[in-house]
């Protein structure tokens, strides 16, 4: 048993980089990466405390009980914990059990060269409730996806904090750079003046990060929706079950100082729209936009937020076209304010571009292709395969007269 004393608090960073995700020689997830973006990030922000820590990196292990014994030191401290994991999860397919790919690991070696998840929980189970977070960035292969559907969840301990995503194998990842669910937990503490909840971390995570359909969240849409209650939003009716949701009026000017906000709708709406609600999610946030119009200004960098919170809305639901011009909306404001190689200028042309690819309806995309591509060639710094992707597609869509 660990000894969890209550001397000198000390908090402790484990960074653990298991082995890479691989399918048809394209990189799905690289751990090494994700540690090393992890590792220049003030450890006060990843512990959200300012208490002295010890920081333990494990890149490139082979042995998984030399991992368990740097899981067990990490365990034992007595102050706040954070464990990262990123790699491939695999399976011991004789026992049904899931493991953590180390480097070397192969199907035939998976019970002598990978770590079995269970020791996770096993060492974090002694450790007080509120001390310790998990962060997940894994990909499934082939024979734990199976698995991993069966559990519907991956567990580390009822005394964990457990957020991260775990993507299915038949996808093809962005190679060897920082997976994007990682990336946006980085982006947000950066950004944030506060540092956010880790709950609010990994809800604005996923719904930034662009996951393949079927990808595993931990904690899910359910779960989201019962940790972050909805308050009201301003000039809206709470809905309750069973009652027909109403349109989201805009708040008056007056009623601003006296109505209770929440700290922050956007996990609660990002969980609406996981659950497949997205009428619900779409107006809330319109709502929201709204409020924020008349606090801040419609041309607000807040305001702005939500155009971009909408257009991501937009694509969840399938709706690329309203999407797509979203999204190209955000791009021309950018441009006002902002140069066009700044970081969130592409970001906003990137999804509008991916947005459009996906548009199956020929009129529409030739309707918003030429706007698109005006955007594109203004922005000098961009990757010229995106813009001639989208010459392309719109040649091709002007030769084949019979999909209009």
């Amino acid at each position: 048993m660990h000894n969890l004393g209550l001397g000198e608090q000390r908090g402790h960073v484990l960074l653990i980089a298991g082995d890479a995700a691989v399918r048809r020689r394209g990189v799905q997830v690289a751990p090494s990466a994700n540690v090393a973006a992890l590792g220049v990030v003030p450890v006060s922000a990843l512990l959200n405390s300012g208490v002295p820590y010890d920081t333990t990196y494990l890149d490139g292990a082979r042995d998984p009980n030399t991992v368990l014994m740097r899981l067990r030191t990490a365990a034992a401290t007595p102050g706040p914990l954070l464990v990262y994991l990123s790699g491939r999860l695999t399976a011991d397919r004789r026992a049904d059990r899931l493991h953590l790919a180390l480097a070397g690991t192969t199907a035939g070696s998976v019970r002598y060269t990978a770590l079995p998840w269970e020791w996770l929980g096993t060492e974090l189970a002694c450790r007080p409730a509120g001390l310790t977070t998990v962060l997940l960035d894994l990909v499934a292969d082939k024979a734990a996806w199976p698995l991993l559907q069966e559990y519907g969840s991956l567990p580390a301990s009822p005394s964990a904090e457990v957020y991260g995503v775990v993507c299915p194998p038949g996808w093809q990842g962005a190679g060897l750079v920082v997976s994007s669910y990682t990336r946006a937990w980085i982006d947000q503490l950066r950004a944030s003046p506060t540092r956010p909840a880790n709950l609010q971390l990994h809800a604005l995570a996923v719904g930034a990060a662009a996951l393949p359909p079927g990808s595993l969240v931990l904690p899910g849409a359910r779960e989201l929706a019962m940790a972050t209650p909805p308050g009201p939003v301003p000039g809206q009716a709470v809905a309750h079950p069973g009652e027909e949701h109403r349109r989201a009026e805009a708040p008056r000017p007056q009623q601003s100082a006296r109505v209770d906000l929440p700290d922050d709708p956007r996990p609660h709406i990002h969980s609406l729209a996981t659950a497949g609600r997205h009428s619900e999610a779409a107006l809330l946030a319109q709502a929201w936009e709204q409020y924020v119009h008349q606090t801040h200004g419609p041309d607000s960098p807040e305001a702005l937020d939500w155009v971009e919170i909408r257009a991501d809305l937009a694509r969840m639901a399938g709706d690329f076209r309203l999407a797509t011009q979203l999204w190209s909306g955000a791009v021309r404001t950018r441009l006002g304010s902002q140069a066009p190689d700044a970081a969130d200028v592409h970001a906003a042309a990137a999804g509008a571009l991916y947005c459009w690819t996906q548009l199956k309806d020929a009129g529409a995309a030739l309707e918003t292709g030429p706007d698109l591509i005006r955007l594109l060639r203004v922005l000098p710094a961009l990757d010229p395969r995106h813009l001639q992707l989208a010459q392309h597609r719109l040649e091709f869509l002007h030769r084949e007269p019979s999909r209009r």
